[in-house]
């Protein structure tokens, strides 16, 4: 296959799944990662497309955003540091908030497998993280799911979501994010999901922004938090240098997450 078609079959992917993996492409389509890396490259001097860590995204991510199937397999190293280091912000018999999207879905997973989840109580409008409780065989942590209306991301969002957070009240919240925009804050691409993100630091006595250092280069429509508004922000130490400086100067606390094993996706 010619480089011209590999990269309308890229484009064809993104089109339909909103994000591509460069492993998956190179699988698919039989050809080294590298390869891969170079029609990505070529496509998004074209402005066809914006690279991210691993991969790719459409360039109308401004607006929308990948299927929860498609991203929960992207920067998962990174994701897995993420969670290690936000499962301490948890202690046992807490009650807490656990947004949407995947980075969230990894401290769930990684939270659940801990001492710290003992007694723990989960308001959460993920549905991913819902089921996650819920296969549970200890019963020994309760969740609470908000109801309302789905997104491409598999949360529940809207007025209904909204109107059962405003009636609670937890410890922490941990939430994921689009993308970081300095100085202005942390951004959706849906305006109900960041309504709803809204809602539910409204409740909580401390927020914990998780994001890989990716989002710093992206972009979106709706501010749900100003760096002011929010207690910690937990990424990776791929945050380069600039970054982590005015990033520090803005929120109250960074905490900066070691990957100890590199995979390929972020080579």
């Amino acid at each position: 296959m010619i480089s011209s078609q590999r990269q309308h079959l890229i484009l064809s992917r993104l089109r339909t799944r909103g994000a591509v993996r460069i492993t998956a492409l190179s699988k698919e389509l039989g050809v080294s990662a590298m390869t891969i890396r170079r029609d990505i490259a070529d496509l998004s001097d074209k402005g066809l497309l914006k690279r991210v860590h691993g991969g790719a995204v459409s360039t109308s991510a401004l607006l929308s955003e990948p299927l929860f199937s498609v991203k929960s397999q992207m920067d998962i190293g990174l994701k897995d540091a993420i969670a290690h280091e936000a499962v301490q912000y948890v202690a046992p018999g807490d009650v807490i908030a656990i947004g949407g999207g995947t980075t969230a879905y990894v401290f769930a997973q990684h939270l659940l497998e801990s001492q710290q989840a003992s007694g723990i109580t989960i308001l959460t409008n993920s549905i991913p993280v819902a089921e996650l409780v819920q296969a549970l065989e200890s019963k020994d942590v309760e969740v609470i799911v908000t109801g309302g209306v789905t997104t491409r991301s598999n949360s529940l969002v809207g007025p209904i979501a909204d109107k059962v957070i405003a009636s609670l009240r937890v410890n922490t919240v941990f939430l994921g994010t689009h993308s970081v925009s300095i100085p202005r804050g942390f951004l959706m691409p849906n305006s109900l999901e960041a309504a709803t993100d809204m809602a539910m630091m409204g409740i909580a006595d401390r927020t914990v922004i998780l994001t890989d250092h990716t989002k710093w280069s992206c972009t979106s429509l709706s501010l749900f938090a100003r760096f002011d508004q929010v207690d910690t922000v937990i990424t990776d130490d791929g945050l380069d240098h600039e970054s982590i400086a005015k990033t520090r100067d803005l929120v109250k606390e960074l905490v900066l997450a070691h990957q100890s094993e590199h995979t390929e996706e972020s080579e």
